[in-house]
């Protein structure tokens, strides 16, 4: 992986890389409320990075970073990340996403939310997708041992496909976040969005063991899926589903 590409990209991250004091706590989709003691301004940075050399030389980069601040009941939130994989010279996935999110909690277990997301992936037909979507959720579960949060409503998405056109697309959302503190400073998170159009159904989930190896420091094994049911035409070859497991480090602050 050519140093040019590697360095600015880090640099990128760690200067939009901002979520909550907790790592478990930097869920996108359905994210618990902030507790009582939170900052106001905390962040995450997540850096996973692999080489194989041998018979195929391969190099995988992850890199995420999360920005959340705190006003009244209000909690704002920007996340950016990125994925490149490369064999034997060549890219062979590569993916961005840049998201902006709001909550307002309301009385009792009850928020507003809404948030914008563009991201491009190479090699899925689409040049890129940007999302908008809003709505009502609620929190189903509050900690200490076991939270969860529910949340849907409905959104509009645009595609650029790799063709030139654009189709403009109405959104059905639902969204889930769940998390269980398997004891102290280890947890489980488990976070699952569905979003629906007329065209196609795309899921992403993402399941998580983080550890915390000192107030700052955790390390994270994660897996996370992204299917979208009826992709745009393109090779032959091109499967619906992307995987990614990752081990990776978490810097917060």
């Amino acid at each position: 992986m050519p140093r040019s590409w590697l360095t600015p990209t880090l640099l990128l991250t760690l200067a939009i890389s901002l979520a909550a004091r907790q790592a478990t706590a930097a869920s996108f989709y359905a994210p618990p409320a902030p507790d009582d003691e939170a900052p106001v301004f905390s962040g995450q940075a997540e850096l996973g990075y692999t080489k194989l050399s041998g018979n195929t030389d391969s190099e995988t980069l992850i890199a995420k970073g999360r920005l959340t601040w705190l006003t009244g009941r209000l909690t704002h939130s920007l996340r950016g990340e990125t994925r490149k994989i490369e064999k034997d010279g060549e890219s062979s996935d590569e993916q961005y996403l840049v998201a902006g999110r709001e909550r307002y909690d309301l009385d009792g277990p009850h928020y507003l939310f809404g948030f914008a997301r563009w991201e491009k992936e190479r090699f899925s037909g689409y040049r890129y997708q940007l999302t908008f979507i809003g709505g009502y959720g609620r929190q189903v579960l509050v900690g200490p041992t076991h939270t969860l949060s529910l949340e849907t409503g409905p959104g509009y998405r645009r595609d650029a496909l790799e063709n030139g056109n654009i189709k403009d697309l109405a959104v059905g959302y639902g969204a889930l976040d769940y998390e269980w503190q398997l004891s102290e400073g280890t947890s489980f998170q488990q976070e699952l969005s569905v979003e629906g159009t007329r065209d196609n159904v795309t899921t992403r989930t993402f399941t998580a063991i983080t550890t915390q190896l000192n107030a700052s420091l955790a390390l994270r094994i994660s897996h996370e899926i992204k299917n979208n049911s009826n992709p745009p035409d393109v090779e032959d070859d091109k499967v619906n589903t992307d995987t990614t497991t990752a081990a990776s480090l978490l810097y917060n602050w």
